[in-house]
């Protein structure tokens, strides 16, 4: 393991310790970005001048192809202050059924923006069908909102949408007129796993990733292990209007390159090892296969869901919970990988749900 791996044996090692697979939000900062927190020079970014926010902010865009980048205290603020920037009073975005944005934000979009969502099912690849895109995009008629925008996501439930799907999709968009954001929280999981398939850098495919959209939503709190923050990345227009919106929405921070600092040492130091989570998600469900009652979807990256009764799906969360293993069940059975997560703790989880299926 890397430095921005936690040391073996730390979460599932020991048998009292807790592992903790309910997200990837859990991790902890790890020593080398907790250093780079305490050194970080700070100014006052209300004011534009703390120099770790905006050294965050030119690295990510430079990264990822940008003309410019924000930073958020959140990826929930991040998003809606993109969506807000793109989209007026009574416009439209089109968006999956399971998209963040969507459905688990709070309705922020209808309600702090007045911006009307026509949610999409998705295809069993996470992506929503072109067709269906095309389909919904309204006609220029005062009896329906204005189609403005299409919002996707990637990775989707933990899936990673195929990159000539992006370019179709990003090309439709176009055609028709639509801006193209990208919630991107677990952008370098999507890039990572598409490297390791096509033997590319991590970097690169993110930057190619985000070459099919106008902006993109980055969050830093998640598998890179930063303790706050996600980064919008677009055009200077687009970023100088989400700028008034995040004023607005108070998400004017003061001193916030102590924060800025841990997610510029993730993006540094810790994207690469996204692919030690991605490897132990797949020891994890290899690990649950073929339990009854149990039906593992193959992970592409670092969550894990499991399709289990409603009246069992309780049940084991309790279980597992009394033998130190968390997890959650809003709607499947999840299961999240991250830096604070071994080996051993993968494993610990899949034999206490062998004992709660007598397997």
């Amino acid at each position: 393991m890397n430095e921005g791996s936690k040391a073996a044996g730390q979460s599932g090692g020991n048998i009292g310790a807790i592992v903790d697979l309910r997200s990837d939000t859990v991790t902890q900062p790890t020593a080398g970005m907790r250093a780079a927190m305490a050194s970080a020079p700070l100014g006052d970014d209300v004011f534009g001048d703390d120099p770790s926010v905006n050294a965050l902010q030119v690295a990510l865009a430079e990264r990822l192809g940008f003309e410019a980048a924000l930073f958020m205290p959140t990826g929930t603020q991040s998003n809606l202050c993109a969506l807000m920037a793109h989209c007026q009073r009574g416009d439209e975005y089109i968006v999956g059924q399971f998209a963040h944005t969507y459905r688990w934000e709070g309705g922020g979009a209808a309600v702090l923006g007045s911006i009307q969502p026509q949610p999409l099912n998705h295809a069993p690849d996470g992506s929503l069908p072109l067709a269906d895109i095309e389909a919904n995009i309204k006609p220029d008629d005062a009896h329906f909102a204005r189609t403005r925008l299409l919002a996707l996501e990637n990775t989707i439930g933990g899936k990673v949408l195929p990159m000539d799907y992006l370019a179709a999709a990003s090309e439709l968009a176009k055609r028709h007129g639509l801006s193209r954001h990208l919630d991107g929280a677990r952008l370098f999981n999507a890039a990572v796993a598409v490297a390791a398939r096509d033997g590319s850098d991590p970097y690169d495919a993110a930057r190619r990733i985000c070459s099919h959209f106008d902006s993109v939503s980055v969050c830093f709190s998640k598998g890179l292990g930063a303790p706050v923050g996600s980064v919008l990345c677009g055009t200077r227009e687009l970023i100088k209007s989400a700028h008034r919106w995040r004023k607005m929405l108070g998400g004017g921070m003061r001193q916030a390159g102590l924060l800025a600092s841990a997610a510029h040492y993730a993006l540094d130091h810790q994207v690469k090892r996204l692919g030690e989570d991605h490897a132990l998600a797949k020891r994890l469900a290899e690990g649950l296969q073929g339990l009854p009652g149990l039906t593992v979807e193959a992970p592409q990256t670092n969550i894990v869901f499991c399709d289990v009764d409603k009246g069992i799906a309780a049940k084991l969360v309790e279980h597992l919970k009394t033998e130190g293993v968390l997890t959650t069940g809003l709607y499947k059975l999840r299961f999240v990988t991250h830096l604070d997560v071994d080996a051993a703790g993968v494993d610990r989880a899949v034999a206490a749900t062998c004992r709660f299926f007598n397997a």
